[in-house]
């Protein structure tokens, strides 16, 4: 198994893509950002449902990367083509195996096993939890675009159908605890809507690029990739989850703060360590809405991000990467590879300047960062992952 250049494109193809491009939309909505509205919504729901029942956390996660792989080549189709479609067995299983076809180039290296979950994960059953609970976060999240895009359309042509679409899409999932508790308590609500917000915050904001990215589509984008790579490095179980939602919630902390660039943050220890500790106070805001039990993981994912840790007698313990593959890679020791997590956030930002600068960006600061993040990693690898011939292959 190894991610190359063609799967990380794929991807990032999603950046691009626009979502109600047939209504006047107060910003633009990608389907990128989308995808990753709903990771964090479905995370939410499987965690509420914890409280009653078993969640497969691996299904959840490689659920919601197959359904962004699928949208990078089914995206233009209109949702209500794609649930016609979807109700005829005959006609929707064409159709994925067209998508498939389309995707087997990206998806091939990833591996025989990848690829056969890939397949069979669209020919199964609706009606298993992680894909319940997936399908009740894809509506969620529509549901919150749609807000804006009804007020900047008030009686616009189709928005009363559309509206009436997403409620009874929401409605098939009212069963389930996790959509209950998100309705009798507000706080996991205000929760969503604060990391829904990052989609407004866009990535190197002070520059033009060609996709711009907001935050939010760059923590999924990280959160993919720290899960495949964590794959190719043979991580536990418990490890490949723990980079995952690292990667997705890393820099839930700029809700707060903003997109804070790097030579900022590096220009003196002094001026990072303040806003290190401005985050925590701030952060602790965020927390609150969240059940208490849930908060030492989330202060994991997004305040200690890039540390390689491992849980021992059930607090984080700092280790190496080295260490944690001679004794702790099995799931009783919750391990977390921060290091690979980081690696590929400056992977994804490498993608991020690189892709502008093949688009005819001639920023400087672009062409800056694209040679001093492909210098960085230069016969180096990270968590067993050849970072540098990775970069490489983007010529």
């Amino acid at each position: 198994m190894r991610v190359g250049k063609e799967f990380v494109s794929q991807l990032f193809r999603a950046a691009s893509m626009q979502r109600w491009n047939d209504k006047m939309r107060p910003i633009e909505f990608t389907e990128l950002d989308k995808q990753a509205h709903k990771m964090i919504i479905a995370y939410l729901l499987a965690r509420l449902e914890e409280k009653s029942s078993s969640v497969d956390w691996i299904e959840i996660i490689e659920g919601g990367i197959f359904e962004l792989l699928q949208r990078t080549v089914l995206t233009d189709l209109r949702p209500q083509i794609f649930h016609r479609i979807k109700a005829d067995n005959r006609k929707y299983q064409a159709l994925n195996d067209w998508a498939y076809n389309e995707l087997e180039p990206a998806i091939e290296p990833l591996g025989a096993g990848f690829c056969k979950r890939f397949r069979s994960y669209f020919n199964t059953s609706d009606d298993c939890m992680s894909k319940r609970l997936l399908s009740a976060a894809h509506f969620t999240a529509t549901r919150w675009e749609f807000k804006f895009i009804e007020n900047a359309n008030p009686g616009g042509y189709e928005i009363a159908s559309i509206r009436g679409e997403i409620h009874a899409g929401i409605e098939k999932y009212y069963d389930l605890e996790s959509m209950k508790e998100i309705i009798l308590y507000p706080r996991y609500s205000d929760f969503l809507d604060l990391c829904g917000e990052l989609r407004f915050q866009l990535r190197w904001s002070t520059l033009p690029r060609v996709p711009r990215t907001s935050v939010l589509g760059h923590m999924a984008m990280v959160a993919v990739l720290a899960y495949l790579f964590s794959l190719q490095a043979g991580a536990c179980r418990s490890r490949c989850i723990n980079n995952f939602y690292t990667g997705l919630f890393h820099d839930l902390p700029e809700v707060l703060t903003r997109d804070i660039i790097s030579p900022v943050k590096k220009s003196s220890p002094a001026l990072a360590e303040l806003i290190k500790q401005y985050e925590k106070q701030e952060m602790a805001k965020v927390y609150s809405l969240l059940d208490e039990g849930w908060r030492p993981d989330m202060r994991l994912f997004a305040e200690d991000e890039f540390s390689d840790v491992v849980h021992l007698e059930g607090k984080p313990v700092k280790k190496t990467f080295e260490e944690i593959e001679a004794a702790y890679n099995s799931d009783e020791y919750r391990p977390r590879d921060g290091s690979l997590v980081k690696a590929v956030d400056e992977l994804c930002a490498f993608v991020e300047a690189w892709s502008s600068t093949a688009n005819g960006i001639s920023a400087p600061e672009l062409s800056q960062a694209v040679a001093s993040i492909r210098r960085s990693y230069t016969g180096r690898t990270v968590a067993g992952i050849d970072f540098g011939k990775l970069l490489e292959e983007f010529g």
